[in-house]
C-alpha cells in the first residue's frame, strides 16, 4: 500500500494550510487521483464530483485557514446520514431520497470548515456488523488491508475511506457495534459517544432509541477535537441531551486508575493470536499506571443478548417500514430475514425486556463504583468475506459479543488499534465507561496510542511530530482543601461520594494564615489570605464534577466559603477559605504549616 501524499491528521493538514503548502482544491485533486488509483471495492455509494464539491471549495478558499478549526479537512459520511443535495440510500436503492439540508452533525462540521468528499457504503439499514449486506450496485465493502476479508459494519465504507487515506475522518452510526467493529478491522480509532451527545437529526434510524452517531479518526486526539466540534444541543432531536463528564478526563494521567476486564470464562476468541494481543494491551495500560483486575461481565453480556432476542428487533422493523412500507422485496435477503424476526413481538414482551434491561443497567453501573473504565477486545476475531457470505447470521452474531450491550446500557466507548495478527490484519480493543466518560476515554486512548507508534490506518504513514489541536479540559473543577476534607480526615467522604479524585498534594503561596476555628464537629481550620506575615500552607487539590461542587458548596458553614486560593506555582484554584472576621477567638496555627501537622503535634 502506497502511503498517502500527506498524513491526513488534523494537525498535519492545519500546518500544511497555514504554511501555504496546500489548498483545499489541491487536496481534493490528490484524493480523487488516489481514489482512482486504489480502485478499492465497495467504499462509496456516491463520490462528490468536481461540480458538487465546488461550493465547498469556493467558501474555503475565500476564508483564511486560521478562521475555521477544520479548514479544508476532508471527511466521508455514512449513507444513512444526510448531506444536502446528495441522495441518502441507507444502502437500499428503493428507499433513496435527496435531502434539501444536511444532518445537524454534518452541518456542524461543514460550518467548522470540513469538506465532505462522499457518502459511504454500509450494511443496509445499518443492520449488520460485517459490511457485506449491501446490494448491487455497491456490493460488499472489502477490508483496507486485505480485500478477501470483511471491513466490518455497518459503517464499512466510512472506516475504509479513512484507513486508505481518502478522508481525514468520517461519520458512522453505532447501534450494536457499527462504529467500533470497522475501526478494529481497519486500524482506526472509533468513538461511540454517549447516546444523544451527537444529534441524530437527519439520520436514517436503525433503532432510534439506541442509535449513536460515531466518529472514525486516525488518532484519538483527532477524535477528541471532532467530538467537541460536532456536539451541540439540537432542539429538533428528541433524543438529544447534554451531559457533564462522569469521569475526570485527566484520570488516566495519574497512577492508580482502575480498569476492569472480563473473567477468563467470559472471553470469546476466533483467532488464536488474539489473546496474546489482548494481554499485551493490558500490560501496556498497566505501564501507564492502571490497576487492571477481572470482574464479572455477566450483566453486560446478558444485556447484549436482548438486542436481537427482544423488542429492539421490532424497533428496527418499524424504522424499515417507515422507509419502505410493505416493499420487503427491496431488502437485502439477510436484512429481510433479520427484520422479519422483529415483527412478532407483543407489548408484554417489550415491557418484560425493558424490565430485565433496567436490572442489567443497575448491575452494570455497580461495576463503575469500583472501576474507572472497562476493557474488552472489540471482536473475537475477523473473518473472510466468503465465510460471512456462507454463514451470515452466525458469524455476525459472534462479532457482537463485546459490542451489543453498549448502547442498551447507556455507555460510552472508544475502539483503539491494538496491533496486528499474524495474518497482518489489524486487531483492536475497546475501552468503555459510564455515559459521560467520553473525554476520559479519549484521553486514555491517546496515552496508549502515543506509546505504541502504530501506522495510521492502512496508509503506511506514521503520526507526525506535531502538537495536537487543543480540546477543552472538561466539566470538572479543581478544589483546594485544607482541613477536614483532606485525605483520611472526617469529611473526605463528601468528596469521594461526589466521585472526587485526588489531584495532588500542594502548598499555597506564602500569603496565608491558618486558624483553628472554635466549636463545630468535626473541628476545622480556616485559611485566610493576608497582606503581610503570610506563610505557605500544605493543602490538597481534588477534582470534582462541576455539578457536584454546587451541592458541596450548599453545605459549607460560615465563616467558611468557597473562594480562590493561590498555589505556590502561581495558579489560582477554587478552594476553602475563611472570612477574616470569622477568626475572632480562633487559635493561629500557621506555624505548624498545615492542618495535619497541627493534629499530629497538639497535646
Amino acid at each position: 500500500m502506497q502511503p498517502a501524499p500527506l498524513p491526513l491528521t488534523l494537525a498535519s493538514l492545519r500546518a500544511a494550510y497555514r504554511e501555504r503548502r496546500l489548498t483545499p482544491s489541491q487536496l481534493a485533486g490528490v484524493l480523487r487521483r488516489r481514489d482512482r488509483d486504489l480502485t478499492a471495492p465497495g467504499v462509496w455509494t456516491h463520490r462528490l464530483d468536481e461540480n458538487e464539491l465546488a461550493p465547498y471549495l469556493e467558501r474555503l478558499e475565500a476564508a483564511e485557514p486560521e478562521a475555521l478549526p477544520l479548514y479544508g479537512v476532508p471527511f466521508a459520511i455514512k449513507d444513512n446520514i444526510d448531506l444536502a443535495q446528495v441522495p441518502t440510500t441507507a444502502a437500499c436503492p428503493a428507499a433513496a431520497y435527496t435531502p434539501t439540508r444536511s444532518a445537524f452533525v454534518v452541518q456542524r462540521l461543514i460550518d467548522a470548515g470540513a469538506m465532505p468528499v462522499g457518502k459511504t457504503n454500509m450494511d443496509q439499514f445499518a443492520t449488520g456488523l460485517v459490511g457485506t449486506r449491501s446490494p448491487p450496485p455497491w456490493g460488499p465493502c472489502a477490508n483496507a488491508f486485505d480485500r478477501n476479508f470483511i471491513a466490518g459494519g455497518s459503517s464499512a465504507g466510512s472506516a475504509v475511506a479513512v484507513a486508505l487515506g481518502l478522508a481525514s475522518f468520517s461519520l458512522g452510526t453505532d447501534t450494536a457495534g457499527s462504529g467500533r467493529v470497522p475501526a478494529a478491522f481497519n486500524n482506526l480509532v472509533g468513538l461511540k459517544p454517549s447516546r444523544g451527545l451527537l444529534s441524530g437529526g437527519g439520520v436514517v434510524p436503525a433503532c432510534r432509541s439506541l442509535d449513536a452517531v460515531s466518529l472514525f479518526a486516525l488518532l484519538p486526539e483527532d477524535a477528541a477535537v471532532l467530538f467537541e466540534l460536532a456536539r451541540a444541543p439540537d432542539p429538533a432531536d428528541p433524543y438529544a441531551r447534554q451531559l457533564s463528564d462522569s469521569v475526570w478526563p485527566e484520570v488516566s494521567s495519574r497512577p492508580g486508575f482502575r480498569i476492569a476486564v472480563p473473567q477468563d470464562s467470559q472471553l470469546q476468541w476466533d483467532d488464536a493470536a488474539a489473546p496474546q494481543l489482548f494481554e499485551a494491551a493490558v500490560k501496556a495500560l498497566e505501564s501507564l499506571g492502571a490497576h487492571v483486575a477481572q470482574a464479572d461481565f455477566g450483566p453486560f453480556l446478558a444485556a447484549g443478548k436482548l438486542l436481537y432476542e427482544g423488542p429492539w428487533l421490532a424497533e428496527r422493523a418499524l424504522a424499515v417500514q417507515r422507509m419502505l412500507g410493505d416493499r420487503t422485496e427491496a431488502l437485502h435477503p439477510v436484512v429481510a430475514e433479520v427484520i422479519q424476526g422483529g415483527r412478532g413481538f407483543s407489548a408484554m414482551a417489550a415491557f418484560d425486556a425493558q424490565h430485565r434491561l433496567q436490572d442489567f443497567r443497575r448491575q452494570a453501573a455497580a461495576l463503575f463504583t469500583d472501576f474507572d473504565f472497562a476493557l474488552t477486545p472489540t471482536t473475537p476475531g475477523i473473518h473472510s468475506i466468503q465465510a460471512v457470505l456462507d454463514e451470515p447470521l452466525t458469524l455476525n452474531a459472534r462479532l457482537g459479543h463485546y459490542t451489543n450491550f453498549m448502547n442498551l446500557l447507556d455507555l460510552a466507548a472508544v475502539a483503539v488499534p491494538g496491533g496486528f495478527l499474524p495474518s497482518r490484519l489489524p486487531w483492536g480493543f475497546t475501552l468503555f465507561g459510564p455515559t459521560g466518560s467520553d473525554r476520559a476515554l479519549l484521553s486514555l486512548a491517546q496515552r496508549y496510542c502515543d506509546r505504541q507508534g502504530l501506522p495510521l490506518g492502512a496508509t503506511g504513514a506514521s503520526k507526525p511530530a506535531l502538537p495536537p489541536l487543543a480540546t477543552p479540559a472538561g466539566d470538572w473543577i479543581e478544589l483546594v482543601v485544607c482541613g477536614a476534607h483532606l485525605s483520611g480526615c472526617p469529611l473526605n467522604h463528601q468528596l469521594r461520594e461526589r466521585r472526587g479524585r485526588l489531584v495532588a498534594a500542594q502548598r499555597t503561596a506564602p500569603r496565608y494564615r491558618l486558624f483553628r476555628l472554635p466549636g463545630g464537629t468535626p473541628e476545622r481550620p480556616g485559611l485566610v489570605r493576608v497582606n503581610e506575615d503570610g506563610a505557605a500552607i500544605d493543602v490538597e487539590a481534588w477534582a470534582l464534577p462541576a455539578a457536584a461542587l454546587g451541592t458541596l458548596m450548599a453545605g459549607v458553614p460560615p465563616p467558611l466559603a468557597i473562594g480562590k486560593v493561590e498555589l505556590a506555582d502561581g495558579r489560582w484554584r477554587a478552594g476553602f477559605v475563611c472570612e477574616a472576621g470569622g477568626t475572632a477567638g480562633a487559635a493561629d496555627i500557621t506555624a505548624y504549616g498545615g492542618w495535619r501537622q497541627y493534629l499530629k503535634a497538639r497535646p
